[in-house]
């Protein structure tokens, strides 16, 4: 977009899978969100029953109705860079697989990483005062930036520090692609590095030496014979996993090598805080020098909270734990339970023929008009 144009418009009353075409088509990779944003923003400002507050490339629009009970919808409007594969289908601008808008599958970098739920938070922001109507519960729309790249930079934690008070709710849901069941919580994510240390020596004359690399072999093998836990938490089975996912040692082809590093990534079940997790894997290491470099929390699925329990059961279908790290781990650190719901396939998120089913946007938008009364 060019400095002082006018945004792009989006006609929030369409069609919700052809406003997600549309805003697909907004190119937002991370640090490229403000064509979107402005957008988002213009589109919003036209309905006066919202307040609505930009910060940066992040916006929030809440309802004053005076409510007893107040939900968040929150999605973010980045997406990971384009396919670099020619001829790949999901990148911008979206296709149709039918040649018929609005039928099928729509292909596209976005489609399920999500602009499907950011198209669904604006069709209801759009349509929920329609006929005369008011929803049945005070309703905070969220819209940020920063999401898929390192959390220092995201919008949401921003919008956490400069406008917290925005933020207060009873029950948050991240519209994150979960087929359309509710996903409950999240586990939290953990990474470490595990270094050993040895003696350089000319290779041709190893025994002068010792090998780092070498000596990281027990690590690697006490993880390989590591049996990861399913834990319930408040009735969902969250699955972990710890795994080596990097290492790295060695200077050169004919020099032993005197340093190597073991990079872990630990998935945790959200019974735990991250230091626990951290005294785990200690107790698998020990006898290695272990450093913890990153670090985030989980969240509990937080079903049990009335808002949720009545959104299980809009939805219809068993909900499930998110086995990956979400956003709604920042919303549980407020204290305010989080699930994530949203259309299309997770797996498809950040592939090169990352699609999604019309259908399955229309069903996610049906499903929460149902749940607010409408």
């Amino acid at each position: 977009m060019t400095l002082n144009s006018a945004p792009a418009l989006l006609d929030l009353r369409q069609d919700v899978a052809l406003l997600t075409s549309a805003i697909i088509d907004i190119n937002s990779v991370s640090g490229n969100e403000t064509e979107l944003a402005d957008a988002v923003e213009a589109a919003l400002r036209a309905l006066p029953q919202y307040t609505v507050v930009r910060d940066g490339d992040a916006i929030i629009a809440r309802t004053e109705l005076g409510r007893p009970e107040r939900v968040i919808l929150a999605g973010h409007l980045d997406t990971v860079p384009l396919p670099t594969v020619p001829g790949s289908l999901g990148t911008v601008p979206a296709t149709w697989e039918s040649g018929v808008p609005g039928e099928g599958i729509l292909f596209g970098r976005g489609t399920t990483d999500m602009k499907g739920g950011v198209a669904v938070q604006l069709a209801l922001a759009a349509t929920l005062f329609d006929g005369g109507r008011e929803p049945d519960r005070d309703v905070t729309f969220v819209f940020y930036d920063h999401e898929e790249v390192e959390a220092v930079k995201s919008g949401l934690g921003r919008l956490v520090r400069n406008h917290g008070d925005l933020l207060d709710g009873d029950f948050a849901i991240l519209l994150e692609p979960t087929h359309g069941t509710v996903e409950g919580g999240c586990n939290g994510t953990s990474r470490f590095e595990a270094t050993t240390l040895g003696e350089t020596a000319h290779s041709a004359r190893a025994w002068m030496g010792s090998n780092a690399i070498h000596a990281a072999a027990p690590i690697l093998a006490r993880l390989a014979a590591y049996e990861p836990r399913t834990i319930n938490v408040d009735g969902l089975d969250y699955r972990e996993s710890l795994n080596a996912v990097k290492i790295n040692g060695g200077t050169a082809g004919n020099v032993i090598p005197d340093r190597c590093v073991v990079e872990i990534n630990y998935r945790f079940a959200p019974d735990k805080t991250p230091d626990e997790a951290e005294a785990h894997v200690r107790e698998l290491l020990e006898g290695f020098e272990v450093v913890r470099t990153d670090a985030a929390a989980g969240a509990r699925p937080g079903l049990n909270h009335p808002a949720a329990a009545s959104f299980v059961a809009a939805v219809g279908a068993e909900p499930k734990p998110k086995y990956g790290w979400t956003d709604v781990a920042r919303f549980s650190e407020l204290g305010i339970p989080a699930v994530n719901f949203g259309p299309g396939d997770p797996l498809l998120a950040h592939k090169d023929n990352e699609h999604v089913d019309a259908d399955a946007i229309r069903e996610c938008l049906r499903a929460l008009r149902t749940w607010l009364g409408q």
